[in-house]
């Protein structure tokens, strides 16, 4: 006993030393945690298992988290879940994970087959197979495919789920990798076609040849059975761009085919070029307009700001022709009012299909090109739901129609472009839980400025209106990425089915009501952002939906930024906080993983007005001994080379350092996404869970 006595003092002695030098650091200026930013290191890992040590059994010992673990798993593992088509080489291609492939499996089936309640699907390459056989973590990223035939396509495979790939030449005629194929080691890079011997690739070529933000700027021709060494430079960016610079290859029914070159000086504006065997071609676009389809010769462009006589947040097309010969003359195709944002644009053989938002509620249009522009037809649709677009292909005029709502399990259809003929149900998602007494309102809030912001909230139609009802809140609010309705399964099952409430909030920075609504917080200006989200819970309290003490919100990403500024701008209105894979240091975001990438979302430290801006807003810096915070639960990931664990793990070491309540959990894969496979998943949902029935729903 005396042992432990003493080792406990000496504990407790250490535990001081180590909070004076963080206190004297943070008096000369220096971070006293820029330790904890050595990703692998032995120490940062040792704090990280220490502080798992402590906030799994918290939650994992918690009675309800099996049964939210069970539930989640089994929703995330179920065999009835839509099988979402890509169309590929004539056939249906799916990957498809469950409890017998947790990593997943690429398989495939017929076009006519698809439509059958058990298609019969052929395996082309099982994921968990190849990971056990390699004795890696292989964590599947897509397929990039040569056009027209697309029988050779590269797999694109990620370590533990990291946004650094490693691409493999693949047959889907022979369901095999190519002997002697097309390999492309681990680097962050992007590859296109040229032709079945060719690829225009961007990746780490060595020294000087990546951003500060950690991607590539050089694109060069690699050629079959040539080492890398020997690639060919076709086009160079800078060093100083904000992102990197990639190849595209768009192509048509037609056989017209378009070899793009991006270089993204910043996140949202690049400079826009056409490769052709005679070179490469600087085309005259503004920075943030690009190409996005293209149908029967005519290259389809979406904008984020003016275009000539284009308005912002429309879509607008260009000849081929007039592109290759430098006459650059758009054409309108939808220009959205300023409540309406398009949402995404896909090509089939002889149409375009334009998915946008009006007020949020989903809308989707079928434009068919002609001698003297372009036609529309409108789709009829549900209101109150979101749609979305999946499996078309320039060999045909075949889509499918993806239809969710917040408590409407999500349909398939399949329809054909240009037809009067209905889009025919061909899969269907059973209910994944009791949605009977739930209803989905649509509220608005004013926040400081006057700006109406729109907020969905699913909740029992008989709840009391006494601020009771336990309620999870979230939204991200940045990069003009919408937040729609859709059907959440787990958080179906696991919240609304034991009582608690849901709410969206479609705040500004967000693409909910198009580029306008996004440029209003972008930079010094996105404490707007912060007000709308508060101006949302506030609503809510104010109509009695829930209560201080009842409401819970979470985010991840930028969404996690938002809940750090909300934890510490408005303790007083979270009784939880989950703050998901997270920036939190706004002052050395720029140094930590991507994060240089985001200057022109949130501005530079280099710039003394956003420095000052940054300062005033980021939560590890806004932190305040002795406050009244919620106690918040931090989650992130080890394997996450986008935003990294840094912040989250310096966060959680502040709080900690002076004295006040948090929980921490870092995964040790998944990536950015979580999504190593569906076991992480569910552990996440369940975990999160558990954390908002302690603070919420209160002990069993």
């Amino acid at each position: 006993m005396a042992r432990k006595r003493i080792g406990w003092w000496l504990a407790g002695a250490a535990l001081a030393v180590a909070a004076g030098a963080a206190w004297a650091q943070r008096a000369s200026g220096a971070d006293p945690y820029i330790w904890l930013e050595d990703k692998d290191g032995a120490r940062a890992q040792a704090w990280v298992a220490a502080e798992n040590a402590r906030t799994l059994p918290r939650l994992q010992n918690d009675p309800r988290y099996p049964q939210f673990h069970a539930e989640a798993l089994a929703i995330a593992a179920a065999k009835d879940r839509i099988p979402m088509p890509q169309q590929l080489m004539g056939r249906i291609v799916n990957f498809w994970r469950d409890a017998d492939h947790p990593q997943g499996i690429l398989r495939w089936t017929t076009l006519e087959d698809y439509a059958a309640p058990q298609p019969g699907w052929r395996t082309l390459l099982d994921v968990d197979a190849l990971s056990k056989a390699e004795g890696r973590k292989w964590v599947y990223k897509g397929l990039t495919c040569l056009a027209p035939e697309e029988r050779f396509c590269l797999v694109a495979l990620s370590e533990g789920g990291e946004d650094a790939v490693t691409y493999r030449e693949f047959d889907l005629a022979a369901g095999e990798f190519v002997a002697n194929g097309f390999p492309l080691p681990t680097s962050k890079q992007g590859v296109a076609w040229l032709d079945k011997d060719h690829l225009l690739v961007s990746r780490d070529w060595g020294a000087g040849t990546m951003t500060a933000s950690s991607y590539p700027f050089v694109v060069k021709k690699v050629a079959r059975g040539a080492p890398l060494a020997e690639a060919t430079e076709i086009y160079r960016g800078a060093p100083g761009d904000q992102l990197g610079t990639y190849a595209s290859v768009m192509t048509d029914g037609d056989g017209n085919r378009a070899v793009f070159i991006e270089r993204q000086k910043t996140f949202f504006g690049a400079d826009r070029l056409l490769w052709t065997p005679a070179g490469v071609t600087k085309l005259d676009l503004p920075a943030r307009t690009a190409p996005a389809a293209m149908v029967d010769g005519q290259v389809v462009f979406t904008t984020s700001e003016p275009w000539g006589a284009i308005p912002t947040g429309a879509v607008a097309s260009v000849t081929l022709k007039a592109l290759e010969a430098g006459r650059i003359a758009p054409t309108l195709i939808f220009a959205p009012t300023s409540r309406q944002a398009v949402s995404a644009v896909d090509a089939t053989r002889h149409h375009l299909i334009i998915d946008y938002t009006d007020n949020v509620r989903g809308r989707i249009s079928v434009y068919t090109p002609s001698a003297n522009g372009w036609t529309a037809r409108p789709m009829t649709l549900p209101d109150n739901a979101s749609f979305g677009i999946a499996g078309t292909s320039d060999r045909n005029d075949i889509a499918f129609l993806a239809t969710t709502g917040f408590l409407t399990p999500t349909t398939l259809a399949r329809f054909t472009a240009g037809s009067d003929a209905e889009p025919r149900q061909v899969k269907a998602l059973p209910a994944k839980f009791d949605a009977r007494g739930l209803v989905a309102d649509q509220f608005e809030a004013t926040s400081t400025d006057g700006t109406r912001v729109p907020y969905f909230i699913v909740h029992r139609r008989d709840a009391p209106r006494d601020g009771s009802t336990p309620t999870i809140m979230t939204a991200y609010g940045g990069f003009e990425l919408p937040m729609l309705p859709s059907y959440s399964a787990i958080t179906g099952k696991l919240w609304l089915e034991r009582g608690g409430a849901y709410v969206l909030a479609n705040i500004r920075g967000g693409g909910e009501f198009g580029p306008a609504w996004h440029d209003a917080g972008r930079k010094t200006k996105r404490q707007v952002i912060y007000d709308d989200f508060a101006a949302v819970a506030k609503d809510l309290i104010a109509r009695r939906f829930t209560s201080a003490k009842k409401l819970g919100i979470y985010g991840g990403s930028n969404g996690g930024l938002l809940m750090g500024v909300e934890f510490n701008q408005h303790p007083e209105l979270w009784k939880a906080v989950t703050i998901q894979v997270p920036l939190l240091d706004m002052l050395r975001y720029e140094q930590i993983a991507a994060g240089a990438s985001w200057v022109d979302e949130y501005g530079s430290v280099s710039v003394p007005e956003e420095r000052t801006f940054l300062r005033r807003i980021s939560p590890y810096h806004n932190i305040r001994r002795g406050a009244a915070y919620p106690e918040p639960y931090i989650w992130t990931t080890t394997k996450d080379d986008r935003v990294g664990p840094q912040h989250a793990r310096k966060f959680a070491a502040r709080l900690k350092e002076y004295g006040l309540p948090y929980l921490f959990y870092e995964d040790t894969a998944g990536g950015h996404s979580g999504d190593a496979d569906i076991e992480q998943g569910a552990r996440l949902q369940a975990l999160q869970m558990t954390y908002f029935a302690q603070k919420l729903l209160g002990p069993l």
